[in-house]
C-alpha cells in the first residue's frame, strides 16, 4: 500500500509539491512563532533565570508584588529577621533599581542595576551565563557587568575594561554575561554596596530578600513560616514567582493573544490549502480510486491510501520546516534572539502537522472519494 500512495504522489507531482509546500509554510511559522514567544517568556522571567538558583531558593517580596520585574521596596532590617525562621539557612539582600548608562560615545541608555552580596551573588549573574571575567571581580572597584548581546543596544563595545557613567558616575566593566538578559531593559550587575551608590538608594531599603534554605526542608514549608511570621511580605518559591511573572506579563502585554492568533491562523489556512490541493489531487485521479474500487478495493482501502499519502507528505514538509527553522534560529540567534527547538517543541510541531494534513485529507479528499462509484470508471 505505500508503494501504491508513492505511485499516486509521483505521478502527480505540481499537487504534491504544493501540498508539501504548504506543509512547509504553515509548520515554519508555527515553529518560528512558538520560538519567539519562549524567547520572550525567559526574558519576563529574567531576573530569576539569571539568578543562582541554588542560594536563591526563595524570593521574598511586598505582599501585593506578582510580578518580579515590578519590585517595591522592603525594610533592609528583614533580611536579617527572617534568619530566625526554622529552616532558613541564610538570607541575602537584593537591589533592583534604575540608573542611566552613558558611553564614551556619548550615547546615553536606561539600564537596571542588580546589586546582591559577594561571594554568592544570589541575584546574578548565574555563572554559566559568564562570557568573559570572574564573578568575584565584580567586588573591585567601580566594577559592573555588562552583557555581550547589549552591545547594540549602547551603540557601544561591551569588553572587559570599557569606561562608562552611571548617573554621572565612573564605572568599568569588569564582568561580561552572555544572554543574562530582562523584559524590556539591560541588566547590570554588581555588589549591593555599589547599586546603592550608583542609583542613590537608601541604606535601610531593600527590593527583595533571596533566602537558602536548610537541609531536610523543603522551599513550601520554609515559606508558609516566613509568610506566618512576617504578614506584611510575601515568601515566593522561586520557580512560582517565575511563573506568575509569566502569566502577569502575557496577560497584561496581549503578547500571548497576538502570537496565539498568529499560530491559529496558521493552522486554519494550512488547514485549508493542504486540504484543497489534495481535494483537486484527489478529483483530478477519481477514475483510478474509481479503477481500484472496481477490481475489489474496500472504502477502508482507499481511506488508509489517502492517509498514507497524506503522512508522507507531511514528513517530508515537517522535515523541511525542520531545516528552516534551524536556519532561522542561528541567524536570528547572532543579533540576539535565541530559542531552542527542544524535543518536546519538536514533537509537538510533528504532531501538529500529522493532524493538519490528515485532518484535511479526511475533510475534503476522503469523504469525495467514499462516493465514488466503481461503475464511474467505464462512463465516458
Amino acid at each position: 500500500m505505500i508503494k501504491t500512495a508513492y505511485k499516486f504522489l509521483k505521478y502527480d507531482k505540481p499537487k504534491t509539491i504544493g501540498v508539501i509546500i504548504g506543509i512547509v509554510i504553515c509548520t515554519f511559522l508555527i515553529g518560528q512563532q512558538v520560538g519567539i514567544l519562549t524567547f520572550l517568556t525567559r526574558l519576563m522571567g529574567g531576573l530569576i533565570d539569571n539568578s543562582d538558583t541554588d542560594t536563591a531558593q526563595i524570593w521574598i517580596v511586598d505582599k501585593i508584588t506578582i510580578n518580579v520585574n515590578e519590585l517595591a521596596r522592603l525594610d533592609e532590617s528583614l533580611v536579617r529577621e527572617v534568619r530566625s525562621v526554622e529552616g532558613v539557612k541564610n538570607s541575602y539582600p537584593v537591589i533592583v533599581a534604575g540608573a542611566i548608562a552613558t558611553f564614551s560615545s556619548g550615547k546615553t541608555v536606561p539600564v537596571t542595576l542588580i546589586g546582591s552580596e559577594p561571594p554568592h551573588f544570589s541575584a546574578g549573574p548565574n555563572t554559566g551565563k559568564i562570557a568573559e571575567g570572574k564573578l568575584s571581580d565584580l567586588v573591585l572597584e567601580y566594577s559592573i557587568s555588562a552583557d555581550y548581546y547589549d552591545a547594540s543596544t549602547f551603540s557601544n563595545t561591551t569588553d572587559l575594561g570599557t569606561e562608562l557613567e552611571l548617573n554621572g558616575k565612573r564605572a568599568f566593566i569588569r564582568l561580561q554575561t552572555i544572554d543574562a538578559r530582562g523584559f524590556g531593559g539591560s541588566y547590570i550587575y554588581t555588589t549591593v554596596t555599589k547599586a546603592r551608590f550608583y542609583a542613590n538608594y537608601p541604606q535601610d531599603k531593600v527590593n527583595a530578600i533571596n533566602v537558602s534554605i536548610k537541609d531536610g526542608y523543603t522551599p513550601e514549608e520554609v515559606c508558609n513560616s516566613i509568610n506566618k511570621t512576617f504578614p506584611s511580605v510575601r515568601a515566593w518559591v522561586t520557580n512560582d514567582l517565575k511563573k506568575s511573572t509569566i502569566r502577569f506579563v502575557v496577560s497584561s502585554s496581549n503578547i500571548g493573544t497576538s502570537i496565539g492568533s498568529l499560530v491559529i491562523f496558521a493552522i486554519i489556512s494550512g488547514f485549508f490549502i493542504i486540504g484543497l490541493t489534495l481535494y483537486s489531487a484527489a478529483i483530478d485521479r477519481i477514475r483510478d480510486y474509481g479503477t481500484l474500487k472496481a477490481i475489489g478495493a474496500t472504502n477502508q482501502y482507499i481511506t488508509k491510501l489517502i492517509l498514507i499519502q497524506s503522512f508522507i507528505s507531511a514528513s517530508t514538509g515537517f522535515l523541511l520546516a525542520w531545516m528552516l527553522l534551524e536556519g532561522f534560529r542561528s541567524g536570528v540567534a547572532k543579533g540576539g534572539l535565541i530559542f531552542s527547538l527542544s524535543p518536546a517543541l519538536l514533537v509537538g510541531l510533528f504532531l501538529i502537522t500529522l493532524i493538519i494534513s490528515g485532518g484535511s485529507a479526511v475533510f475534503f479528499s476522503i469523504r469525495t472519494l467514499k462516493n465514488v462509484e466503481p461503475a464511474s470508471v467505464f462512463r465516458n
